[in-house]
């Protein structure tokens, strides 16, 4: 293994940081800006390598004792960002989308992270996906590695959230999912390819709440990982959207309808939303949910092909667009729709920093200003992040 000794600049996207060794650019993991590091190179393919720092020779002021035990060079990939003070952790985070705006989107944006609720760094993740290997053991895979490390101590997670698990009811192979939901119950279901679907703790449904709303959502359905995140970010959507009574919206990649819900409540009777997403179990559970807003109408099927179909988005346009597409993001496709369907105010929420620098960039050329921008710190101890753009034209 090829190991390096590198003076680590700039932070980039994916929770490297760039550094230089004989003119060539190497992408340096478990490091921070300004640190002097020895690192194995573990890519030295193409034009740019990728290595992990193994020992830290001039730290940076703001490296802090792990604040994940299982995280790091030698561990889980799950909290790759442990090493960093959660609040300059913040300020990389927001340098980073700064960075890919500017050279995906064209926009300058200057900014950092925002905390998500109060913040804690530790303890804030209530639904984990883990797999059961060939000893009956579940749990997470080492960075890089087919091996689990069944040892599950993740500072991500909400306290006792995968502690006793009834591994005597595991299969190697697995698939388990366990949530602990807004009652407080632990849910426990386990699948995988071809195995039908098997609750071994709580429910096959667990209870979420927003405000006055409550979901009863299968544990296996799509929803924000973060226990504040779906509180926070319906707020954010109420504040920009700027709905009056009668007036129209889209909330496409839908889920479950948690933007649904306020924008239903703020368009009243006479309005109408409509919510798009492929989920049927998300969009069966959004019409239990939200069976009090019958101007909400929630579809299943794809974004795109509900657009083309102007039977399916209702025959004419709205008044505002609320898009939380998967990393992949939207894309031109998409966008080229809304466009053309002249929607005068887009929230477009973007959980992979290229990608939404690269969505915010396609509404420019099509005539849209880029309004406000805030960045989340959705996911504490990782580089991931949950990035709102307003626009309008």
């Amino acid at each position: 293994m090829n190991t390096l000794t590198l003076t680590v600049g700039a932070p980039a996207n994916g929770g490297s940081c760039v550094a230089r060794h004989d003119g060539r650019v190497v992408f340096v993991r478990y490091a921070l800006p300004g640190e002097t590091v020895r690192a194995n190179v573990t890519n030295e393919r193409g034009s740019y390598w990728h290595a992990d720092a193994v020992e830290v020779l001039e730290a940076s002021p703001d490296r802090v004792e792990s604040l994940c035990p299982m995280a790091g060079h030698d561990g889980a990939g799950c909290c790759d960002q442990a090493f960093i003070d959660p609040a300059a952790l913040r300020g990389i985070k927001g340098e980073v989308v700064a960075n890919q705006l500017q050279r995906l989107g064209g926009f300058d944006w200057q900014g950092v992270a925002e905390p998500v609720g109060a913040g804690t760094p530790t303890g804030w993740r209530t639904r984990v996906r883990l797999e059961v290997g060939a000893d009956g053991r579940a749990g997470v895979h080492r960075y890089r590695s087919s091996e689990l490390i069944t040892e599950v101590r993740c500072g991500q997670l909400s306290e006792g959230l995968v502690e006793a698990l009834p591994e005597d009811q595991f299969r190697e192979g697995d698939q388990v999912h366990v949530v602990r939901d807004d009652d407080g119950n632990r849910h426990v279901v386990c699948g995988g390819q071809r195995r039908r679907t098997r609750v071994v703790e709580g429910d096959y449904e667990g209870v979420q709440r927003v405000g006055a709303r409550t979901w009863r959502l299968p544990v296996t359905a799509f929803w924000q990982a973060h226990r504040e995140a779906p509180e926070t970010y319906s707020r954010r959507i109420a504040e920009w959207a700027q709905l009056q009574p009668g007036m129209a919206a889209w909330d496409l990649y839908g889920g479950a309808g948690l933007f649904a819900a306020v924008l239903g409540e703020a368009v009243g009777d006479d309005g109408r939303v409509l919510s798009i997403d492929t989920s049927r179990a998300g969009v069966r559970a959004g019409r239990a949910a939200l069976a009090d807003l019958p101007q909400v109408r929630l579809v299943t099927d794809s974004v795109r092909r509900a657009l083309s179909d102007a039977g399916a988005a209702g025959g004419s346009t709205a008044d505002v667009a609320v898009l939380d597409p998967p990393r992949a993001g939207a894309g031109r496709e998409v966008i080229d729709l809304i466009a053309a369907a002249n929607v005068p105010r887009i929230i477009h929420i973007g959980c992979e920093a290229a990608a939404f620098a690269r969505d915010v960039g396609l509404y420019r050329e099509r005539g849209y200003t880029v309004e406000q921008l805030r960045v989340y710190d959705a996911f504490p101890l990782t580089h991931h992040v949950e990035c709102f753009a307003l626009l309008s034209r």
